[in-house]
């Protein structure tokens, strides 16, 4: 099983672990969760750890966490969340507004100290990074950091990372979804900040791109024996991604993204195979 370090401490942990956006969302806002139940307790089964939520994922970070306390992983799992009342553009954050988000996600997943909170798709990063830091000091939560999706933040992203003492970021990066190679993954690794991998199959894009092709035969190299695998090593053979978290509401596919990070990862050669199988595929 690959592990990834936490640059600014040296703590290992899984490097494939589990979202709740998209359908896991979808699901814990309906009357049956056994599904979100049945995939977390795969997870933990074969030794994943990270769980990716946030307050702006529906009713995710409430069910997650009454459901990981009655499987009794509660305190095993590397609990990650976000803070955001920011308005997306620009918006300034009330501070009595984002204590009070911080104070719903302590009583929802039921822990003193959260392993790791980030700052919310750029969300006033002066306000809301601020009230981590208290956090962090206080020992309210291990590790702070900051996240976006939107290629229009990243200029933003860059600049916090230059100049704020984060542990984490949290971006998106696929096999056709590289930009962030040319800036924020090596500035990662220069400032000793972890990354949190989202969209590793560009959201449902890839899916869209194979439809029903094979895996291609060089995959075997790699250990790759799905296209789910394949997405998925193809990011975790960057050396900046310390961790991925591909939302899921279905133990199988769960079971198969734990593949991700077992056996070999592609080197550079056939990461550029890879890169080239995938441009060859029709748009999504």
């Amino acid at each position: 099983m690959i592990t990834r370090a936490i640059p600014s401490t040296g703590e290992m942990i899984p490097a494939v672990g589990l979202g709740s956006s998209a359908t896991f969302a979808q699901i814990a806002r309906s009357e049956d969760i056994s599904a979100l139940r049945s995939v977390l307790s795969r997870m933990a089964e074969l030794g994943g750890r990270v769980f990716d939520t946030a307050p702006g994922y529906g009713a995710s970070e409430e069910v997650a966490g009454t459901i990981a306390q009655e499987l009794g992983i509660h305190d095993t799992l590397f609990w990650a969340t976000k803070l955001n009342v920011a308005q997306r553009g620009g918006g300034a954050a009330d501070p009595v507004a984002a204590r009070a988000q911080l104070e719903d996600s302590f009583q929802r997943i039921g822990k003193p100290v959260i392993d790791l909170i980030q700052v919310h798709n750029m969300g006033d990063p002066a306000v809301q990074l601020g009230l981590l830091r208290e956090l962090k000091e206080q020992g309210r939560i291990r590790y702070m950091g900051i996240t976006t999706t939107f290629p229009d933040q990243y200029a933003s992203l860059i600049d916090v990372m230059r100049n704020e003492p984060l542990d984490f970021i949290g971006t998106d990066y696929a096999v056709d979804n590289r930009e962030v190679e040319e800036v924020i993954l090596p500035l990662a690794m220069e400032r000793g900040i972890a990354v949190l991998n989202y969209a590793p199959f560009g959201r449902t894009r890839l899916w869209a791109r194979v439809g029903d092709r094979p895996v291609p035969d060089y995959a075997h190299e790699f250990d790759a024996h799905t296209w789910g695998q394949f997405f998925l090593k193809f990011v975790l053979s960057h050396p900046a991604i310390t961790a991925v978290t591909p939302a899921t509401s279905r133990p199988s596919n769960m079971e198969d993204n734990i593949g991700g990070m077992l056996g070999r990862l592609p080197d550079a050669a056939l990461r550029q195979r890879m890169i080239a199988t995938v441009d060859a595929l029709p748009s999504a």
